[in-house]
């Protein structure tokens, strides 16, 4: 320790910014110079993704007024940033500064969206976005999503979510109701596998099954619903190997009329 803080401040930064934001702030109580070091601008601009500027700039309302970088780093950690037009989220994963993201509703492919007699689009206050998407009445039910994986962080595992809330009037979604979500890349294989929406929770065997499984939705921090369609590893290449996550939730079996399904969107996110 005696010979750490010998080193000049410079040479501490430089080997913090080596390391992750969860160090940098274990670093930061080691004692003051560490403390000076690892909340430098130096450091957490090596943690901030790369593009981020760009990003921040397709925002409506971009954030401003942050005394260092670090600041930055914490406020898009804690509050995703709405971007392209209300049409998608963008925030950092705490740990580790890897980007997520989310496509809402009005970014989504949803089959007779347009017709208001099957869906409608409305404001709601606890939503993150201006907009979520209202199942009023359909049989056919299919929401497909596109994210080219150029724009998420390398050599990262990805979990794809579908996050929702059900109405008191919801039908057609219920415990014996299932439904099939899949992800992959375009040409590539793709995994599908059967979820069911259903949040309640009963205490029978099948139920224990599921839920061990990640058959059944969990309630996420913001209060919302959230379903895993799949999963996705970024790897580390070059331009040509980019293309686009396609991630898809289908009931077109049983045809049975469904309701009271509400899609925030479907989130991507670093497990």
């Amino acid at each position: 320790m005696d010979l750490l803080n010998k080193l000049p401040e410079n040479c501490i930064a430089k080997v913090i910014s080596l390391t992750s934001p969860e160090d940098a702030c274990r670093i930061s109580v080691m004692g003051s110079i560490f403390r000076s070091a690892a909340d430098s601008d130096s450091v957490w601009e090596a943690f901030m993704p790369s593009g981020y500027r760009d990003i921040i700039a397709r925002a409506a309302a971009p954030p401003t007024s942050f005394s260092s970088t670090r600041d930055l780093f914490f406020h898009l950690a804690d509050k995703p940033l709405i971007i392209d037009h209300g049409t998608k989220s963008f925030s950092l994963e705490k740990r580790t500064g890897r980007k997520c993201y989310m496509l809402a509703s009005r970014d989504l492919s949803i089959t007779w969206s347009n017709s208001p007699m099957y869906w409608r689009f409305r404001s709601l206050p606890e939503s993150r976005f201006p907009e979520v998407a209202e199942l009023i009445d359909v049989c056919w039910l299919e929401i497909n999503g596109k994210l080219s994986t150029e724009v998420l962080s390398r050599n990262t595992l990805y979990g794809v979510y579908l996050v929702f809330k059900l109405t008191s009037e919801a039908r057609g979604m219920d415990y014996n109701e299932s439904v099939e979500v899949s992800c992959g890349i375009i040409g590539g294989a793709s995994k599908t596998q059967t979820v069911f929406l259903d949040q309640s929770h009963r205490r029978d065997r099948r139920s224990r099954k599921r839920s061990r499984a990640g058959k059944v939705p969990k309630v996420r921090r913001d209060g919302w619903l959230e379903i895993k369609m799949g999963e996705y590893f970024s790897l580390d290449g070059d331009g040509d190997d980019y293309a686009d996550l396609v991630m898809s939730l289908k009931e077109v079996k049983t045809l049975n009329w469904k309701r009271g399904l509400i899609v925030e969107g479907i989130e991507v996110r670093p497990e």
